[in-house]
């Protein structure tokens, strides 16, 4: 418990800091962050057996992330070119199998690609957030994070104390209704407070973006779990000791992350 709350402290400290000393800090950290969930999902792929082309994945992802952030930017034509470099790096992807021996080649290209799609994509949402109306103001993504955790710690706490009827028994067999609706209370409680902090959105769209969190976070972290049951580990892995790994910190973004830029989008426009 000492050992999980000491990394606990200091990753959300470090995190904190990305989103008060600007931009390029807050683009690094999370361009760092998606990097390592995606070298994660790829080790936990080769756990079963198959060999997804790690190496030209991260490129993939790293490039996928930074492109967009410089499109969040600096909205240019010239920023836009680079879109083009992605057709010679997604298709390293496909020539590299033709000369690696493989029984499952389309496999391997098939999760190589997922990670791209599950892991980076929803990084690139989440830090265009931070640029929903053009300037820099990371009151957007740590909104999110905040109205995140708000739902995640209603939930764990009502479910431990009330739980009851489980949710999806087959994929998290500890997750129930009565935690879910736990979470969505106490998230939608946080977004009060945001709004009353964050001036950005009226209290009723942050009331709705944390609704949103807490149906499409908690839809995250089932897929996580489905992912994880079906090449049958308990966790993705141990970067953060006592955490397990950052798949498991995470997972409630990869939805929620692009559905709330949606969101912020539509109503902002």
């Amino acid at each position: 418990m000492k050992t999980r709350a000491i990394t606990g402290f200091f990753f959300v400290l470090v995190m904190l800091c990305s989103f008060f000393f600007g931009h390029y800090p807050f683009g690094i950290f999370f361009l760092i962050l998606s990097i390592l969930c995606l070298r994660e999902f790829y080790g936990l792929i080769k756990q079963t057996g198959l060999q997804p082309n790690t190496q030209a994945g991260l490129i993939n992802g790293a490039f996928i992330y930074i492109v967009f952030a410089l499109i969040t930017y600096k909205d240019s034509p010239d920023v836009h070119k680079l879109l083009f470099l992605l057709t010679l790096t997604v298709s390293s992807i496909f020539i590299h199998e033709l000369f690696k021996k493989s029984e499952a080649p389309f496999t391997n290209i098939a999760y190589t690609l997922l990670g791209l799609g599950l892991v980076c994509v929803p990084f690139t949402f989440f830090h265009a957030m931070a640029y929903i109306k053009g300037d820099f103001n990371f009151h957007y993504p740590l909104a999110f994070m905040l109205l995140l955790w708000a739902n995640d710690t209603g939930a764990y706490l009502v479910g431990y104390k009330f739980g009851r009827t489980k949710l999806f028994e087959r994929h998290s067999p500890k997750k129930t209704w009565e935690g879910f609706i736990g979470g969505v209370v106490i998230a939608g409680a946080a977004s009060f407070a945001i709004g009353h902090f964050f001036p950005e959105l009226q209290w009723t769209q942050w009331l709705s973006v944390a609704v949103l969190i807490s149906c499409f976070g908690t839809l995250g972290d089932l897929i996580e779990s489905m992912f994880k049951r079906s090449i049958n580990v308990k966790d993705s892995g141990g970067i953060l000791p006592g955490h397990g790994g950052l798949l498991d910190r995470f997972d409630g973004l990869f939805i929620a992350a692009p559905i709330v830029y949606t969101y912020l989008y539509l109503i902002s426009n």
